[in-house]
């Protein structure tokens, strides 16, 4: 019995984390078009066919319907089941790291966030307020009930994440001309220190830049871009941010080992 409990468990959490993602492609979908993410119920973008109950089932929905919709038969974005089957894989990370208590709900809602904010990136360009400021004040009030960072390494991790971003972003377009950051990654640089705290933000910026650089030159590689060419740095931010918050210590260990020449 007591070698299947964790089995039972672990089944449990990507079941649920599935359940989570799907309803983040609502969010993923209608907050940057100001549609409510409650009513009216899922349908189809193309036609406008609601979806049964089985069609909203998370990644078997989309399997079933051979990624069409029932209706018109036009393509349904892989996005669905790619964003459930992220969340679910999260959810049980997050399980698995934290087990139950108050630190696997607020890092679950800043997974949640961060996920959202990372998808809306990649499709619009944009990280909506509507994501990281409510992030940003449960980031401080989740500090208050966390035992990995107090209230002022919260506040301390807002006021670092958005002050270095806005200095980043105001140097880079003083001395090119050109926009480099946008106003919705400082503030979602200053939700993730709400969550990690300050100590956090240095790793976080490290490993984004690391992300980003690798994914740009093989943009590049490709003949899909120039120098110029804007990439989306919220992905890479929420990517480092998970990073972060599941292996952070051991990704410093690493580093550490690295200049020491170990």
């Amino acid at each position: 019995m007591t070698a299947i409990t964790p089995l039972v468990t672990d089944i449990a959490a990507l079941v649920f984390g599935a359940c989570v993602g799907s309803f983040l492609n609502v969010c993923i979908y209608r907050i940057p078009e100001g549609m409510s993410v409650v009513w009216p119920g899922s349908a189809c973008p193309s036609c406008g066919h609601r979806l049964s109950w089985w069609e909203n089932l998370p990644i078997l929905g989309y399997l079933t319907l051979l990624g069409r919709c029932r209706q018109c038969h036009k393509r349904i974005s892989p996005q669905y089941p790619i964003v459930e089957a992220v969340t679910a894989l999260m959810a049980l990370a997050l399980w698995r790291h934290f087990g139950p208590g108050w630190e696997l709900a607020a890092y679950a809602f800043f997974t949640s966030c961060l996920i959202v904010a990372a998808f809306i990136d990649l499709k619009h360009r944009i990280i909506p307020d509507l994501v990281t400021l409510p992030g940003i004040a449960a980031g401080l009030l989740a500090s208050c009930l966390l035992t990995s960072i107090t209230c002022l390494e919260s506040l301390a991790g807002i006021i670092a994440g958005g002050s270095v971003f806005f200095l980043v972003a105001w140097a880079y377009e003083l001395i090119t001309g050109r926009e480099g950051l946008g106003g919705g990654d400082i503030k979602l640089l200053a939700m993730i220190g709400a969550f990690l705290g300050w100590k956090a933000i240095p790793l976080v910026i490290m490993v984004s830049a690391g992300l980003g650089s690798i994914i740009g030159i093989a943009v590049m590689l490709m003949g899909r871009g120039g120098k110029h060419t804007a990439i989306p740095f919220g992905p890479f931010l929420s990517g480092a941010a998970l990073l972060t918050l599941l292996r952070g210590n051991e990704i410093m260990t690493w580093y550490l080992r690295i200049l020491s020449g170990e």
